[in-house]
């Protein structure tokens, strides 16, 4: 009863904020987003997903950020930056008076204090393992076998920053764009603790500084005066909305509510698709079911034989067809195909082989298996998908799950504790290099929550990660995915993503489709 009258204050908060939205001054370009759930954290060492991302970029800026045509790094905090002759120094000079936004000095000392507090084993950072997949020293300091002084990073002097990298990483540049090597206000932090980012605390360097925070209300920034490039800001505000129902948040933007819908209601898919502000692209990123292999789970989850039964009693094609029906394409590896990378082939739909393989396990038509459990967050796309899922299975294998609905941030808390059995999960790549995937099965890795496991993998892994880009390169990639993904069925992969937004581009200039579906806010404007 409680959470249906909170779902009801929720809408009728939502609906006040519509009017809000509807109804800004004359001249002012303010902007009303759908970010789609209450987001974990505003402290960019602990956020982990998309709708955190997109508060996270009007918020704060890293070294480089993102073009908004191509997603590939442009300069940030950082107005230029030189590599050495072998491609492992990357020397960066930083703008000139660049500041927090209340005043005080960004140098190269803040980003070594930053980086090195993310790496901190302490800080908990879901995310440092990407650093240490690239900084050397830096994993051995992040999993504690390592010292925090052989980071090998330094401010050379006020404005220029010196990182060491393992080796002549090809996608290093890129990659830095990514919240974890975010500046954090150290300063703000050492005085208020884990309280630095409530609103009256709260300090950024982005083109937009926190106004609002109301937890499953709103977010709502407005201009950072002290930002460099503050003359390219046009928003006078944003606002961020946390509807998770895709039905509410459709009929908002239907209805002139929302700005930008940043994703659409699967049930209504087919009416969607002919909408004008429909806007839909490739997007570099897979969604999975996460599979729990830790010590402690059911004996069937730890064989492969049984996982790959799982993936092969799942008609992608079927399902993205009549069901899905937005162009994503069928997964069967985790990378998607890039340039320069084909992935292994993969195991497709085989009912047969599935038996045979779930028999040989020892389960024949699922005989001696529970009832597994399927989590997913609250989203009614995934719910729908969730139901085919527990159809196939039951008819193709006689497995029974049984589905379990979690707001964001419980959800992902309940994926990384690890009691669940099954889990819907998916990831948009961070930069465009298959390793930003592959490095989710990587034992330890704060992101593999299904806890996967294997020496090998992880060897050719870190391998691939300090060679120079090209065709060995990408061998080796492909051997790893091979073993983790196709042999091992490390998690089962469903399709490969689209992007879907709802927004006017006859209306707004600046808003570009791009691989990874960042959508930096400095330079969007009303036209």
């Amino acid at each position: 009863m409680k959470k249906g009258i909170a779902l009801i204050l929720c809408l009728l908060a939502a609906g006040a904020l519509f009017a809000r939205g509807s109804q800004a001054a004359p001249g002012a370009t303010e902007m009303v987003i759908n970010n789609g759930t209450q987001i974990q954290s505003l402290d960019p060492s602990q956020i982990t997903g998309v709708p955190e991302h997109r508060v996270y970029m009007a918020l704060f800026e890293g070294l480089v950020g993102y073009d908004p045509r191509t997603a590939k790094a442009v300069p940030g905090v950082a107005e230029s930056w030189r590599f050495s002759s072998n491609n492992s120094v990357i020397t960066f000079t930083l703008r000139q008076g660049i500041t927090w936004s209340d005043g005080t000095a960004i140098t190269a000392q803040t980003f070594v204090d930053s980086w090195l507090h993310t790496l901190d084993p302490a800080t908990a950072s879901e995310y440092a393992y990407m650093m240490g997949m690239v900084v050397k020293g830096a994993d051995d300091y992040n999993t504690g076998a390592g010292r925090r002084q052989d980071v090998a990073i330094r401010a050379v002097d006020a404005r220029t920053f010196e990182v060491t990298l393992i080796g002549p990483v090809p996608y290093a540049l890129d990659m830095m764009a990514h919240y974890t090597f975010s500046p954090i206000p150290m300063h703000v932090v050492q005085r208020h603790g884990t309280n630095w980012t409530r609103v009256e605390n709260f300090v950024g360097n982005g083109p937009f500084i926190l106004q609002e925070y109301i937890p499953n209300n709103r977010i709502v920034v407005v201009p950072n005066t002290r930002y460099w490039n503050r003359a390219n800001v046009h928003l006078t505000k944003i606002t961020f909305l946390p509807i998770e129902d895709q039905n509410t948040a459709y009929n908002g933007f239907l209805n002139g509510e929302i700005d930008w819908g940043t994703d659409v209601p699967l049930a209504r898919i087919d009416e969607v698709k002919l909408h004008k502000d429909y806007q839909v692209s490739a997007q570099l990123g897979t969604y999975y079911i996460l599979v729990n292999q830790q010590p402690n789970s059911h004996a069937a989850l730890k064989d492969a034989r049984v996982r790959r039964a799982i993936s092969m009693a799942i008609n992608r094609e079927e399902l993205i067809n009549n069901v899905i029906k937005g162009g994503q394409l069928p997964a069967l590896t985790l990378s998607p195909p890039m340039t320069g990378y084909t992935p292994p082939a993969g195991q497709g739909y085989n009912v047969n082989e599935a038996k045979r393989l779930l028999s040989e396990a020892g389960y024949p038509n699922g005989q001696g298996l529970p009832t597994f459990e399927y989590v997913y967050n609250t989203l009614d796309s995934h719910r729908i998908i969730g139901e085919y899922i527990q159809q196939a299975l039951r008819n193709n294998l006689g497995i029974n799950i049984t589905l379990r609905n979690m707001e964001w941030a419980s959800y992902l808390d309940y994926r990384s504790t690890g009691p669940f059995q099954l889990a819907r999960a998916g990831w948009i790549a961070d930069y465009m290099d298959p390793q930003n995937l592959l490095d989710l099965l990587i034992t330890g890795s704060g992101n593999n929550d299904g806890q996967y496991s294997n020496p090998e993998y992880d060897a050719l892994i870190r391998q691939a990660a300090g060679m120079p880009d090209g065709p060995q390169r990408a061998a080796v990639m492909r051997q790893a995915e091979e073993m983790g993904v196709v042999r091992d069925q490390a998690l089962i992969p469903i399709y490969y993503y689209v992007s879907q937004s709802m927004i006017d581009l006859n209306k707004w200039d600046g808003w570009y489709a791009n691989p990874l579906d960042v959508h930096p806010y400095v330079g969007l404007r009303r036209k």
